[in-house]
């Protein structure tokens, strides 16, 4: 009796570690074509005669769709099951990926890119609330650590697998190798993950919460997208933030009075997911542009190909899968508070160090800034994750997943905004030759400076709002409960 119960806890104990398999396997490929595609920009552009602006659509389509979605996904899968949802995501997904490779013309593309993002909204969500409810707390951060890394190794692998594929073989698959990859985490999810959803009460589709939100993460999303090309006074921008503002105001106010609400609004009084989301918001803030725009210096300031680029970044990123498990496994015992806080204090110090580039650095100039900020980076993604996740109940794991993206997707939206809009400030329209590089580098700088006051504002925020303890959390949420 006593080995068919040991026996039994071993084969659970391995299922929960091959669902987090399963999840990474979906996350993997997201992650993957947030950077893959970019390297090949220029040779899809070349093979379709597509315009500059069509090419624009087919990174913007994606982060469109995707973070539109991306609170309808978390609480679909609530709803209706979150291995179902994460299993249609991958579906949806899955056949776009294979679309976007068959893609004859400029239009099939970017409508099938558009799709991909449905995917991604639907599959991102259902991976971290899967984690969430498979995972005890004593584990929970451990399991975020991990799939925090995949993330990682995936934008990592992005740059180089591009440039690789679309040098050797074609741009089309960057999109065919998602095919095989897709079929094989279908197979394994059906297998290995156990259903899960919300069942603290009856359930109902909040169809003026589901449009709502999506109008607003579309609008404010669009904007931001598009604010530096069109103009930040263009009426068309304007128009958008104020049908953003005015959407996000009337989805506050349903969400108040609806009797099943799609986001439970007293999950903003838990001082730990609000603080953990302000800080997703603000990191990504800060690094999103950072990311983006250092990629472009090193590759048309200092004349690296695309696939030295991505190279460039693997110290950081290696640095990020290697720690970020580890800081998940102290976060478990210590709590996320003063992880996220000095996680914060080594980024905003590496952008600070970043300030040293110059119109002819070197790999060696970059790399001091680049170690720092992958270990500032792995001790505050996987505790920020950990402690937003904590802090919401299980049956709310989906929702609140699909929150915490949301803010990450628009604080790295904002980011690049930002960004762009301050280097813009000091590189004169159509400038070319050394005096515009040079512009570009003190750009970069006003950049960086900036960037550092937002990462340091996050630590202080993170330990201002983060409790220190995981098990004062888990009280609140059983007050919440009760």
């Amino acid at each position: 009796m006593r080995a068919r119960v040991l026996a039994a806890l071993a084969a659970e104990e391995n299922r929960k570690w091959w669902t987090l398999f399963a999840v990474s396997f979906g996350l993997f490929m997201i992650m993957l074509d947030n950077t893959v595609v970019n390297v090949a920009l220029q040779t899809i552009k070349r093979d379709l005669h597509m315009s500059l602006s069509s090419l624009e659509w087919i990174v913007t389509a994606y982060a469109l769709s995707f973070a539109a979605l991306l609170i309808t996904g978390g609480k679909l899968g609530d709803l209706f099951g979150r291995r179902r949802i994460f299993i249609v995501g991958l579906a949806i997904f899955t056949l776009s990926s294979l679309a976007c490779g068959l893609a004859p013309n400029a239009g099939f593309l970017i409508g099938a890119r558009a799709v991909q993002g449905v995917g991604a909204a639907l599959m991102n969500p259902a991976s971290l609330s899967i984690v969430t409810a498979t995972f005890p707390p004593r584990q929970r951060g451990t399991a975020i650590g991990i799939w925090a890394g995949v993330s990682a190794l995936a934008l990592a692998i992005g740059p180089l697998a591009g440039g690789l594929i679309s040098e050797k073989l074609n741009w089309n698959w960057i999109f065919f190798v998602n095919v095989p990859v897709g079929v094989l985490a279908i197979l394994v999810s059906l297998l290995v993950i156990r259903e899960s959803r919300d069942t603290s009460h009856e359930q109902s589709i909040d169809l003026p919460g589901l449009v709502t939100s999506m109008g607003f993460l579309f609008s404010l999303s669009y904007a931001l997208i598009e604010g530096n090309g069109h103009g930040w006074m263009s009426g068309e921008i304007l128009g958008l933030f104020a049908m953003a503002a005015v959407l996000l105001v009337a989805f506050l106010l349903l969400e108040h009075r609806q009797r099943l609400a799609m986001l439970d609004l007293s999950l903003f009084r838990i001082g730990a997911f609000t603080g953990a989301n302000v800080v997703a918001m603000l990191v990504s803030l800060s690094m999103f542009g950072v990311f983006f725009f250092v990629s472009l210096y090193i590759q048309n300031i200092l004349h690296y190909s695309p696939i030295q680029a991505g190279a460039m970044f693997l110290p950081m990123t290696t640095l990020i899968i290697l720690i970020a498990p580890l800081a998940g496994r102290f976060s478990d015992r210590l709590g996320s508070r003063w992880l996220m806080g000095g996680g914060m204090t080594l980024v905003g110090s590496s952008l600070l160090l970043y300030e040293r580039v110059t119109v002819d650095s070197t790999f060696w100039t970059l790399l001091p800034a680049m170690v720092i900020g992958g270990i500032g980076m792995a001790m505050t993604m996987s505790p920020m994750t950990s402690a937003a996740m904590g802090a919401v109940p299980v049956d709310k794991a989906g929702v609140g997943s699909g929150v915490l993206n949301s803010f990450r997707q628009v604080g790295g939206s904002l980011g690049i905004a930002l960004m762009g809009a301050i280097v813009a400030a000091y590189v004169p329209h159509g400038a070319k030759g050394p005096a515009a590089a040079q512009d570009y580098v003190n750009g970069l700088h006003a950049g960086f400076a900036v960037g550092a006051v937002i990462t340091f504002l996050a630590a202080v925020v993170a330990v201002v709002t983060v409790r220190t303890r995981p098990e004062v959390v888990r009280e609140h949420i059983a007050e919440m409960a009760a």
